[in-house]
C-alpha cells in the first residue's frame, strides 16, 4: 500500500486536518453567544448594543474571520480525502466551499466600518450588520451544495461509510432550504430543518476518531 504523499496529503492526514479544523471552528460561539448580544429589536437598540459591547463585535469579527479561514483549510483537506473517488468532482466540491468562503469574507468586511468609526447613524449600523448576514446566508447556499457533493463522493467511496454520505447530503440540502426560505417561500416555517446541521457534527466525530484508520490507496488509484 502506498502513501498519497506525492499527490499531497495522505487520506489519514487529510481526515485529521479536516477534523481538527472543524473542531477548532469558533462559529458556534460567535452565532449563539456573541451575535445575540448585538442585535436589538430596533436600529437604535442595535446601535446601542454595539456601542456598549464593542469587544463583543470585535469577537464576532475575528471568530467569523477564523471560521472562514478554516473553511478554506477544510476544502483543501477534503479535496485530498475524496480525490481518489473522483478528482474532478472533488475539486468542484472544494471550489464551492472556497467561493462560499470568499463571499462571506466580503460580507464580513462590512463590519469593519462599524468597528472603526466612532460616530455612526443607527440605521447605518443595522444595515451593515444585516448586510453581513445576507452575504453569509447566500454563501451558505453554496456551502450546502458543497456538502451535497461531498456526501455524494463519500457515498461512492469504498473507504468511508456510505451512510455518512447520506447524512451530509441531507445536511447540505437543509442549508439550501433554510437560506433560500426568505426569498422563495417566506411564509413557510423551516426552522425544524436546522436539525440537519448535526450531520457536520457527526462528520467531525468520524474524521477525528475513525478517519485515522483509513487504509491508504494505491498510487494507481490516486491518479485516476
Amino acid at each position: 500500500m502506498a502513501s498519497a504523499g506525492s499527490a499531497g496529503l495522505t487520506l489519514r492526514r487529510a481526515a485529521l486536518v479536516a477534523g481538527i479544523a472543524y473542531l477548532l471552528n469558533p462559529v458556534s460561539y460567535a452565532e449563539f453567544a456573541l451575535w445575540p448580544k448585538l442585535m436589538g429589536v430596533t436600529a437604535d437598540q442595535t446601535a446601542a448594543n454595539v456601542a456598549a459591547h464593542h469587544g463583543v463585535l470585535t469577537g464576532v469579527f475575528f471568530a467569523f474571520f477564523v471560521n472562514f479561514i478554516e473553511d478554506v483549510v477544510i476544502a483543501w483537506a477534503l479535496y485530498f480525502l475524496l480525490a481518489p473517488v473522483n478528482k474532478a468532482l472533488s475539486l468542484l466540491a472544494a471550489l464551492f466551499q472556497l467561493v462560499y468562503a470568499a463571499i462571506c469574507f466580503g460580507g464580513l468586511f462590512n463590519l469593519l466600518p462599524v468597528l472603526r468609526t466612532a460616530v455612526k447613524p443607527a440605521s447605518v449600523v443595522e444595515l451593515l450588520l444585516h448586510w453581513f448576514r445576507y452575504d453569509y446566508s447566500m454563501g451558505l447556499v453554496l456551502f450546502g451544495v458543497h456538502l451535497m457533493l461531498v456526501g455524494y463522493l463519500i457515498y461512492r467511496s469504498s473507504y468511508i461509510p456510505r451512510w455518512l454520505g447520506v447524512v451530509l447530503s441531507i445536511d447540505g440540502l437543509g442549508w439550501i432550504v433554510m437560506c433560500l426560505q426568505p426569498y422563495l417561500y417566506p411564509t413557510i416555517n423551516v426552522d425544524y430543518v436546522g436539525v440537519t446541521a448535526l450531520g457536520e457534527l457527526i462528520f467531525l466525530v468520524w474524521l477525528l476518531f475513525w478517519g485515522s484508520r483509513i487504509k491508504e490507496l494505491d498510487e494507481d488509484v490516486l491518479r485516476t
